[in-house]
């Protein structure tokens, strides 16, 4: 948009002429503007001379006639000092006030805006003045354009003035609301449908500072933005501003990552979603604000939100870097927060879903969690420097019903193991404490019997659970889903609120092969009684005690099966047989 005026173009002097002499003047100068008319008044600003004359000057600009009326009389020069946008500026205000042909645009409207304002160029001295001119551009083409908000919201960083007139505020709310109905247009639109109707302004907003971005983001959010957009916004600026070397000095970058964690779309019920929030962008920002170290505040709500949702982060992700080179190599402590975070996510979650439920997707959550830890300690489980102390806190952390078999957890202990041979005795037996030998696969129960770097007791307590799971298998007196759910291999893990049914089940199993033994060891004396009984009227009283003594032996033998029974019932008959036919050959 150009502002027509009638006149010629203003000349700029490059130095500073004596007030009382013309003979310095720039020849050039008369003769380009009224040239029988020569110029009266010297207005320096900021160290530049412009010769004027005081008519064009006054009848616009209050501060100029004020300034104009306070001269002595042997002086024709006025000082302008932190003038908005400096002689640029000031020359083009010059060009108005003298009628000259210039364009307003985006990029110099809140310069000029600023200068009419410091000049006092009201519509009290002249109709349609500069402020009037500049003010119907900021209305007319400025804040009906998303892209020419942004612009002017740009160039208002540079103009402290600015939000004196209310630019920047009105640049805000008119960028919030072009977003918005864009929005609302995309989603009408079938042309559209199915793509970010945001998408073209991210790129736009990266070029504003930390300061006027906050102030977009929280209006749009306010206004009703959706949450995909804003988290895809805040992520272009991250990767905009932050890119390359991170200085952990460096003040900027330190307020960026304390700003944008303030900027995330909270979880709160009925708002944003944690989940549209890229995992990779928060470990991002976590692992720079770590090196630059930023608020604790900002640390801990970025390690929150991690924790919510820790059952989808990936391993390389939770390979933080220790920033102090004395500690271990990754950043240990972090990793425990985040963990603590998410089980009380889930601890929340089964409070709000009851006792009662299921609960299915919260197991779902806790085994993979289980899973990524135990990768997670096995992976720093090398770690030279890493203490005892804080890879056992992990462990502890994680409850036990969060892993269904412990071969994890056994991999990693014995990588640490192999890692640190000078931990004492004591530490050893204190770290496999933790490996429930119930729940190891036989693949691993085997490598624990071979392992020469586990305590004699630990390797004695796994060959006795082997033991005895060899023993149930040749039994086949204990059905395969009781040993399941007693050697911990079972399609789910059980929580603290399964317990009690997870005991009442386990009672009634109990109770039922309690039922078992005792019937069998009715029909194994009624058999003992009967076949006592026969032996007895075939043998005479003579055979009376041997058959006692030898009847206990096979009542002892028979609890193992009838097979036997039977072989050792027609064992004792021959026996008496051949006895009775030696005494009558004698």
């Amino acid at each position: 948009m150009g502002t027509s005026m009638s006149d010629s173009p203003l000349s700029l002097s490059s130095s500073s002429p004596p007030c009382n002499s013309r003979s310095t003047v720039p020849p050039t100068f008369s003769t380009r503007i009224f040239s029988d008319v020569a110029g009266d008044i010297i207005v320096v600003v900021d160290g530049e001379s412009f010769l004027l004359h005081k008519f064009p000057l006054v009848a616009r600009s209050g501060k100029m006639r004020k300034m104009v009326r306070d001269l002595k009389d042997s002086s024709s020069m006025i000082e302008l000092r932190d003038f908005p946008g400096g002689p640029p500026t000031f020359e083009l205000t010059m060009k108005f006030c003298y009628g000259i042909n210039f364009e307003i645009t985006a990029s110099n409207v809140v310069a000029l805006r600023c200068a009419a304002g410091y000049l006092e160029m009201t519509e009290d001295y002249k109709e349609n003045n500069l402020i009037f001119r500049a003010e119907n551009y900021l209305d007319q083409i400025v804040f009906r354009s998303f892209h020419e908000s942004v612009l002017v919201l740009c160039s208002c960083e540079t103009q402290e003035i600015a939000e004196t007139f209310e630019i920047p505020d009105r640049c805000v709310e008119a960028i919030a609301m072009n977003a918005c109905r864009k929005q609302l247009v995309s989603c009408l639109s079938e042309e559209l449908k199915g793509r970010d109707c945001l998408e073209l302004w991210t790129e736009e907003l990266s070029a504003l500072g930390i300061d006027y971005y906050a102030r977009v983001v929280s209006e749009m959010a306010r206004l009703g933005v959706r949450s995909e957009s804003i988290v895809a916004s805040l992520v272009h600026y991250a990767k905009t501003s932050l890119k390359g070397i991170i200085n952990p000095n460096c003040q900027e970058q330190r307020k960026i990552i304390e700003t944008m964690v303030t900027l995330l779309p909270n979880d709160e019920k009925g708002s944003y979603s944690l989940s549209t929030i890229p995992l990779s962008f928060l470990f991002g920002m976590l692992k720079v604000g770590t090196i630059i170290d930023i608020e604790i505040s900002s640390r801990l709500e970025l390690e929150r939100r991690i924790g919510h949702q820790l059952e989808t982060v990936s391993l390389d992700d939770l390979l933080i870097p220790s920033v102090q080179n004395e500690d271990s190599m990754y950043d240990v402590d972090t990793v425990q927060r985040i963990l603590t975070c998410f089980l009380e996510r889930i601890e929340e979650e089964d409070e709000e879903c009851g006792y009662d439920s299921d609960a299915t997707g919260q197991h779902s959550s806790l085994l993979k969690v289980g899973r990524i830890m135990d990768a997670y300690l096995a992976e720093i489980a090398p770690d030279p420097y890493l203490s005892l102390l804080k890879f056992t806190a992990i462990i502890e952390t994680l409850p036990e019903h969060s892993r269904i078999i412990d071969d994890g957890i056994y991999r990693a202990i014995d990588m640490y193991l192999k890692a640190h041979p000078l931990l004492t005795e004591e530490e050893c037996k204190k770290l496999c404490k933790f490996i429930d030998c119930k729940k190891l696969s036989q693949e691993a129960s085997n490598h624990v019997a071979q392992n020469d770097r586990l305590p004699v007791q630990m390797v004695v307590r796994v060959l006795y659970t082997e033991q005895l799971r060899l023993k149930k298998a040749l039994s086949g007196d204990s059905e395969e889903g009781s040993w399941v759910f007693s050697s911990g291999v079972r399609s789910r893990a059980v929580s603290p609120r399964d317990t009690y049914a997870s005991l009442r089940r386990e009672n009634r199993e109990l109770k039922l092969e309690i039922s078992r033994m005792r019937m069998r060891v009715s029909e194994l004396e009624k058999e003992h009684n009967l076949m006592k009984q026969e032996m007895m009227e075939k043998s005479g009283n003579n055979g009376g005690t041997f058959l006692t003594s030898l009847s206990k032996g096979i009542g002892r033998i028979a609890i193992f099966g009838g097979e036997n029974r039977q072989k050792v019932n027609r064992k004792s008959r021959s026996v008496s047989e051949r006895k009775t036919s030696s005494r009558r050959g004698r």
